[in-house]
């Protein structure tokens, strides 16, 4: 691929020295334990590039520590990390900021800055990690927070002062402050009615689709996993024990997968989505 034929995302990661063509995250072996407690033992799961993937398993079969572990919040103890291409843990300091800026991260609570407002919190990596003015900042700090479908008032109130969907989406344009090709989502509808839940949703796979995201979300929401996803990793015996399409995925033999996809809350899930579809 020549450069006159790259995108302007490809041509920025072959210019940071990152393969535009490697999948955007790319798991190979990976073992995680805290001391003796083994949470994961030789997974493997590949990211495909634009898709919105979602990530379920049953307690302590370690989701947040996978998340943690791609973004670089944990070491593991053996395999690899790679995002797009380059192995994160042999990055040199470059390459790492490379990388950073290419994900934005929202966690469940929103881990928003209570002592700012919410365009200060949008505001808050721009002013750290570039040399925008004030000004130019402030202005995409608006162009976030309207991007993410609150109005122009919110960005002068506090965390506290806002419902919780609203600092759902006070901590996703902060996410998407450096335009990034990647977003981290950890439970993201966790805490928000049914309503408010459906419209997270919406707004998540509009953004994934107009701005061309790779999304990794940990959810439990099966509404979620029916209605945005292109495709669900499983995790259960300490390894990604299938990646598919939800609809694929009812017809896994696994026990887990069968009751957790089957059961009462999958039926109704299914049924309320193929209702959507009529």
């Amino acid at each position: 691929m020549t450069d006159a034929t790259l995108d302007p995302h490809d041509r920025a990661l072959e210019e940071d020295g990152l393969d535009a063509e490697a999948p955007p995250i790319e798991v190979k072996g990976l073992y995680s334990a805290f001391g003796d407690t083994v949470i994961h033992e030789n997974l493997d799961l590949t990211v495909k590039r634009g898709e919105v993937l979602g990530v379920v398993g049953g307690s302590g079969t370690g989701k947040s520590v996978l998340l943690n572990t791609i973004i670089g919040l944990k070491e593991p103890e053996g395999g690899s990390v790679r995002i797009f291409g380059q192995d994160i843990q042999h990055a040199s300091r470059r390459k790492w900021s490379a990388i950073e800026r290419r994900w934005g991260v929202l966690f469940q609570q929103g881990a928003l800055f209570s002592s700012l407002t919410v365009k200060q919190n949008v505001a808050a990596p721009l002013h750290e990690h570039t040399d925008l003015s004030r000004r130019e900042i402030d202005e995409l700090a608006e162009l976030k927070i309207a991007l993410v479908g609150l109005p122009p008032r919110a960005g002068a109130l506090k965390p506290a002062e806002l419902s919780g969907g609203m600092r759902k989406r006070a901590g996703l344009a902060r996410a998407l402050a450096f335009d990034p090709e990647l977003l981290f989502l950890d439970e993201p509808t966790a805490g928000l009615d049914p309503i408010g839940a459906s419209a997270f949703d919406e707004l998540i796979l509009d953004l994934s689709r107009s701005l061309g995201l790779t999304v990794f979300m940990i959810t439990h929401d099966l509404d979620s996993l029916y209605t945005i996803t292109d495709r669900v990793a499983v995790l259960a015996d300490k390894q990604v024990v299938a990646v598919a399409p939800v609809g694929q995925l009812e017809h896994s033999e696994h026990p887990w997968i069968q009751e957790y996809f089957l059961g009462p809350r999958g039926r109704a899930a299914r049924a309320s989505q193929q209702g959507t579809r009529v």
